[in-house]
């Protein structure tokens, strides 16, 4: 909605004319003729909101969808008095393009951040649900195109897509089959896409018992009955031996929560034992300050086992950060 020039004035006349013009055009579903003479208005800034109501009903008549919602996304920048007729627009868009996980958000947004009156919130309520309807067909419809896809990538050794189409498949909320189980054990899998792999079939409810492989150890689980990683005693035990850095240095306290996460992350399931917890938090602070070149105060030897603590942390955020921009 560029203005040809903030100086030129549109006499009220021609203004009226347009305006004339334009709203029959419109009634008369001459769509193509009706946009031009809006955006006539537009252009000289007459931007009321019965001229880009025009302009947006122009645009979907006429199949611009992606101009529309491109309109849209502008309007409600600015909460105006009309902001709610605007979104209800955007959301209809939304759903008449098959755009439901961005409607969803929207309405998500919408619900926790704004009082939407009540009018509408049904409306929007409904489309939200039609939309989940909707998004689970498709994911039905498509899973095994995906599944296919996500063998390709293994085949391939394109982690990165691995991880990509299993978020795919958990926001879809498939369930996986026996043929996804097999990826667990398979020894040219990546240990952080097995990681995605459980935490999508715990996302699923999988209650059976599953195998899994990694760095040579073998574990049988129940997706369902782990416990999410920040939950994990062990994991809660060493970020408790952390906490002595937050007041000194809140920056290298935050790089040790993220070597912590991601360590624990590529292992998981498997977890150190009870009586390492210490020594594992100690080679994070090490491996922390190393990062950040600092120089610890009180010089003693790095132990053998601290030091393999380092090395192993070390490998498995270079692991993490593989296939996982943060």
């Amino acid at each position: 909605m560029n203005s040809k020039s903030d100086n030129i004035i549109l006499f009220p006349r021609l203004k009226k004319a347009l305006e004339e013009e334009s709203l029959k055009a419109l009634q008369e579903k001459r769509y193509e003729e009706a946009l031009g003479k809006l955006n006539q208005l537009l252009s000289y800034q007459e931007n009321s909101h019965e001229i880009v109501i025009g302009k947006l009903i122009c645009l979907m008549e006429l199949g611009r969808h992606e101009e529309a919602q491109d309109l849209c996304e502008e309007l409600i920048q600015h909460k105006n008095e009309n902001y709610y007729h605007y979104v209800h627009i955007y959301l209809t868009i939304l759903f008449q393009t098959s755009q439901y996980s961005l409607l969803m958000e929207q309405v998500e947004y919408e619900f926790e951040n704004n009082k939407v009156p009540d009018p509408l919130h049904e409306q929007f309520k409904q489309l939200y649900d039609m939309s989940q309807k909707m998004k689970l067909d498709f994911a039905i419809d498509n899973y095994d195109s995906v599944i296919e896809e996500l063998f390709t990538a293994v085949n391939q050794d394109n982690h990165i897509n691995q991880w990509r189409i299993i978020e795919e498949l958990r926001s879809m909320k498939a369930y996986p089959s026996n043929h996804v189980l097999s990826l667990l054990t398979s020894e040219y899998v990546h240990p952080v896409i097995k990681t995605a792999l459980l935490a999508w079939m715990k996302d699923a409810g999988l209650s059976d018992e599953v195998e899994i492989h990694k760095f040579s150890i073998i574990m049988n689980v129940k997706p369902t009955e782990i416990p999410n990683i920040k939950a994990n005693e062990l994991y809660k035990q060493i970020s408790l031996f952390l906490q002595d850095v937050e007041q000194d240095n809140p920056t290298l306290f935050q790089l040790c929560e993220q070597l912590l996460y991601r360590y624990i992350y590529v292992m998981y399931p498997f977890m150190p034992l009870s009586q390492d917890v210490k020594d594992i938090a100690e080679a994070i602070k090490n491996l922390g300050n190393q990062y950040l070149h600092i120089q610890r105060k009180e010089i003693e030897e790095i132990s053998t086992k601290i030091g393999h603590f380092m090395k192993e942390i070390k490998m498995c955020d270079s692991l993490y950060l593989s296939i996982i921009e943060e």
